[in-house]
């Protein structure tokens, strides 16, 4: 890598530049080092770093082993063998065990402390010979005419670098580098909810291997993940509507959050001896999209790109797929330029998939009849199977669950054909959580 110095800004040149050390820039990064391409990557913190999104998926597992880490990974894990929900509606839980699913080889994934997650991987990054820059932040980019990308960083020494490549990948996360750039970032218009979250230590958990499944908790204004790691600690989030962040008023992000958890007696029951052991955190404005994933020299990763909502625990597993998939294209891209075209376009169709099968689900889980297809499970025409699919984030291969999964959605808009006023309810109540909702004070801790 050619490096100049003028002006005091330092000049430096590379085939890729990735900017964020997440899942998705921790992925794509060594991918296309080991295809002999120069790589460097900028992250703005140094990790160790707290990070929310703790839960894996199955589909995870075989992308673990292709990077070379799954062994780390499976040292700071906690065992996740399925998902259960609780809804207020009913008696009983219900629990999804990933070995039932259409694919029997993916029969459980992990839940993981994000801290160590994510070191593992930019560490990993850097063994394969990613130039890796921690505490540097991307300030500025310009995209030349000779078809290269300048992108000015400042480090936490307050030293500039002005780094020109022909590929940049952004895979900045939900500070959507580029996407602000070209201002092409714009709020879900089919969704719009928040977080709350923090770490408690002392909750209650089931027993055997049960002890690692991820609970999904329905309350009245949105759901709550519980996901048990290792060392006793517990994440605990709650997803809620912008109507209801905004009732928080002068009471403090932890306030609000314990307040939320009392309404959900379940939830409550698990948490009565645990105790807070981090700083609530909160997320606004959680679900958007950009008008774009491309360009003819940049792509967007994971969050960079879009994000949804976390109920499916699908945000590091689209990041790091799209991570693969963003590495097999820019490798077409810089060796064979007359097939770049159809490369990104195979990009694109691919980046759209993920979001698309999972927001089908998420629009809907809050809904009283989606409820009711979660809490009363069929397997007619193998429909619970490929269900488990899409919660095990199998949904980019092989696996015939397609046939399945549509004959699963006629069932429920007939379900809703036959249900007119429970249907009209939902449907209501939905245009009433997603509408949008402006207090910025709302999110202050």
């Amino acid at each position: 890598m050619e490096q100049q110095q003028a002006g005091g800004v330092q000049r430096r040149q590379c085939d890729v530049l990735v900017i964020g050390g997440g899942p998705a820039g921790s992925t794509v990064a060594p991918l296309l080092a080991e295809k002999g391409h120069s790589v460097v990557m900028l992250e703005k913190a140094r990790h160790p770093r707290f990070h929310i999104g703790e839960s894996l998926l199955p589909a995870n597992l075989p992308l673990l082993e292709q990077l070379g880490i799954a062994e780390e990974v499976r040292a700071i894990g906690m065992y996740k063998p399925g998902a259960e929900f609780v809804s207020p509606h009913h008696d009983w839980t219900q629990v999804y065990h990933f070995a039932d699913a259409w694919d029997k080889s993916m029969p459980h994934a992990y839940q993981v402390k994000r801290a160590e997650f994510d070191t593992i991987l930019i560490r990993n990054a850097a063994r394969k010979g990613v130039e890796v820059h921690e505490g540097c932040r991307a300030k500025a980019v310009e995209f030349l005419p000779d078809e290269t990308v300048q992108v000015r960083s400042l480090d936490d020494q307050g030293r500039e670098t002005e780094w020109q490549a022909r590929f940049v990948v952004d895979c900045s996360g939900r500070d959507t580098f580029l996407a602000n750039k070209f201002q092409i970032k714009h709020r879900n218009p089919k969704h719009n909810s928040s977080a709350i979250y923090g770490h408690f230590k002392g909750a209650r958990r089931h027993e055997g291997t049960a002890e690692g499944n991820i609970t999904i908790f329905w309350f009245e204004h949105g759901w709550f993940w519980f996901i048990p790691m290792t060392d006793d600690v517990t994440s605990i989030g709650m997803v809620t509507w912008p109507y209801y962040m905004k009732t928080k008023g002068e009471r403090s992000l932890q306030q609000f959050l314990m307040d939320g958890i009392a309404m959900c007696p379940p939830l409550a029951a698990r948490l009565e001896t645990a105790e807070l052991v981090n700083e609530i955190e909160a997320t606004g404005n959680f679900s958007y999209v950009s008008e774009r994933n491309h360009g003819r020299n940049y792509l967007l990763l994971g969050d960079a790109y879009a994000f949804i909502d976390p109920v499916f625990s699908s945000g590091v597993w689209l990041a790091m797929n799209s991570g693969v998939i963003g590495a097999e294209t820019i490798d077409a891209c810089l060796r064979q330029p007359d097939k770049a075209a159809v490369a990104l376009k195979g990009f694109d169709r691919a980046m759209r998939h993920g979001p698309k099968e999972f927001s089908w689900f998420i629009y809907r889980v809050t809904n009283p009849i989606m409820r009711q297809f979660f809490m009363y499970p069929r397997n007619t025409f193998r429909m619970k199977e490929a269900l488990l699919s899409v919660l095990a984030g199998d949904i980019f291969g092989k696996t015939p669950i397609w046939r399945s999964l549509f004959i699963f959605k006629v069932l429920y808009y007939l379900s809703n054909i036959v249900q007119p006023k429970l249907a009209f309810m939902g449907w209501k109540r939905r245009r009433f959580n997603i509408r949008k909702v402006d207090d910025p004070a709302m999110y202050n801790a």
